[in-house]
């Protein structure tokens, strides 16, 4: 190799080197890992979903921590694709504003800049950062009843984009509990209405605290006044619509300096009502209120109170030494009852004055407790105390209550529990044998049998036909892959209800299997099949409930009156 003259050298040293032939980035990447940063407040800025709109409670304790200690825990901040500033990804929303608070009164630079955990956009960023906040919030400081369901909406929202469809409430608390906020499907249910009908008419009662109890009472107040609204004012020439009516009525009570009275709001909702239908005030509230437990019934879920005590059975009759032994013995005087309540004692003896009741002098045969027993399928929640008042309420009204261990002889006797006890399939209590009672009863009974197969979500109530529709937009995209015992039940239940509605909607996905194929299965399961494959005890009796106040809502509804087999 040739020894280099300075000048090539120099040459050499001179050149020009590699040219970049890309474009020049305007600013770096984001990381792609979890990477501890260190961020200005001009840098970031709260998240624009923040579910909490009104100020922290515990806003004033944090504000004094972090001016003695600083930041304990840096709050975790994402950057939205294209987007140039931070936001809080999780939690901190209120450290933020506390920290531009400090900032702004002390110019200390530690308050200005914060040490921070940046965390990579996901996929399914919004929705993971508005279930994210949502959990905080309620771990820390706790957020109203109203903030939760603005949230929860919102979440909805995000939901159905990502799917393209609407979601049912149960689907909607399912995948708010697989994001991380478990939440109920009737708490969603009162969020919506009160996002719907409650925030537009007292934004500041529900901002100032309103929790879910009296936004539940609200709600069912609302529905059970618009539903007797719909009837009274069916045919009639009336000029308000009751959505306007109920907002003018609960805007009157928007403040937040004095609590909100559920009591005043039905008095004054019951009077405009009543001035609107030309109809008795009294009247109009005792049927607000009825309504009012159907809907609570119906938006509930059962559950047992005391279970059915054991009678203890007749002692034997006794002789007198005197008697001969052909004499009738003489029945041994009667356990006495339990105390009653004042008023009950009180009504009890009036009548007791008025009208001796007859004695019996062939008292029925006690029945064997063992056979008794054969006949409870599960206990029905009562008391002694509601045994005794029933009796009462039964004598003034001149009812037969019926008696469960005597018709152990002579009914068709059986227990089983629920919402509405059974203790005897056939008798029809006087207070039931109406028409929109019956659909109640008829419509909790095929919720309880779904629940067994766990498809209660699929069964809504409805003021025509037997008072229930199987919704089969409840069912899951896999419908197909449903256990035999879900299938057969809603497929036992649709053909029922569906030949009573006038515009019935089948279940096209469950097309596939055959009544006539499940039928048998269902009732009285499969030869060699498990016993889970078929309804159980309890299930069965409500079916054979269900099928009796059925036939009595169809003999009504034909103008067949009250029977005396009832």
């Amino acid at each position: 190799m040739a020894d280099l003259t300075p000048q090539d050298m120099a040459g050499k040293l001179l050149a020009e080197g590699f040219a970049r032939t890309g474009p020049d980035a305007a600013a770096l990447t984001d990381p792609i890992a979890d990477t501890p940063m260190v961020v200005t407040l001009d840098q970031l800025r709260p998240y624009d979903h923040n579910p909490r709109v009104t100020r922290n409670p515990l806003y004033d304790e944090i504000k004094a921590s972090i001016r003695e200690r600083g930041l304990d825990a840096p709050p975790a901040i994402t950057r939205r694709p294209g987007e140039s500033t931070y936001i809080i990804r999780n939690g901190g929303n209120t450290r933020l504003a506390i920290l531009c608070e400090l900032w702004s009164e002390s110019k200390d630079e530690r308050f200005f800049r914060i040490p921070c955990l940046f965390r990579p956009w996901p996929a399914r960023g919004e929705i993971v950062a508005l279930t994210g906040h949502l959990a905080e919030n309620e771990l820390h400081g706790g957020l109203s009843f109203i903030e939760r369901a603005l949230g929860v909406e919102k979440a909805r929202e995000l939901y159905e984009q990502e799917s393209g469809q609407a979601l049912s409430q149960s689907e909607l608390a399912r995948r708010l509990t697989a994001d991380g906020f478990p939440i109920q499907q009737s708490h969603i249910s009162r969020m919506r209405d009160a996002v719907q009908y409650l925030l537009p008419a007292i934004p500041n009662v529900l901002y100032g605290g309103l929790g879910r109890h009296q936004v539940e009472r609200l709600a069912v107040l609302r529905r059970a006044c618009e539903r007797i609204w719909e009837q009274r004012a069916r045919g009639t020439r009336i000029g308000e619509d009751f959505h306007a009516l109920f907002h003018e009525v609960l805007a009157t009570f928007d403040s937040a300096s004095e609590a909100l009275s559920v009591q005043r709001v039905q008095d004054e909702l019951v009077g405009q009502m009543a001035e609107q239908l030309d109809v008795d005030y009294d009247t109009l509230n005792l049927e607000v209120g009825d309504n009012e437990s159907r809907q609570r019934a119906l938006g509930s879920d059962p559950t047992l109170a005391t279970a059915h005590p054991r009678r203890p059975t007749a002692p034997t009759p006794t002789r007198l030494p005197s008697e001969a032994p052909g004499t009738p013995p003489h029945p041994a005087p009667p356990h006495p009852a339990p105390p009653l309540s004042p008023v009950a004692t009180t009504a009890s003896s009036s009548t007791e004055e008025t009208a001796a009741p007859a004695q019996n002098t062939h008292p029925s045969p006690s029945p064997d407790p063992d056979r008794l027993q054969g006949h409870i399928v599960s206990l029905a929640p009562t008391t002694e105390r509601l045994q005794s008042i029933q009796r009462m309420v039964a004598d003034q009204l001149g009812d037969a209550l019926p008696d469960f261990e005597a018709n152990v002889l002579r009914a068709i006797p059986v227990q089983a529990g629920g919402l509405y006890p059974i203790s005897d399939v056939w008798y029809i209590e006087p207070g039931l044998d109406v028409p929109e009672r019956l659909r109640v009863h008829i419509a909790q009974f095929a919720r309880e049998i779904a629940e067994e197969a766990g498809q209660a979500d699929c069964i809504e109530p409805t003021d025509e036909g037997l008072g229930y529709v199987c919704n089969a937009d409840a069912l899951s995209a896999n419908a197909h892959a449903l256990p035999f015992l879900a299938r057969a039940v809603l497929t036992l239940l649709q053909a029922l209800s569906t030949g009573y509605l006038a515009a019935p909607a089948p279940l096209s996905t469950l097309d596939d299997l055959r009544l006539t194929d499940a039928l048998g299965p269902l009732l009285q399961g499969r030869r060699n099949g498990p016993a889970s494959d078929r309804l159980s005890d309890n299930g069965l009796v409500k079916l054979f409930r269900l099928l009796r106040l059925a036939r009595r809502l169809l003999d009504l509804e034909a103008g067949a009156g009250s029977s005396t087999d009832t």
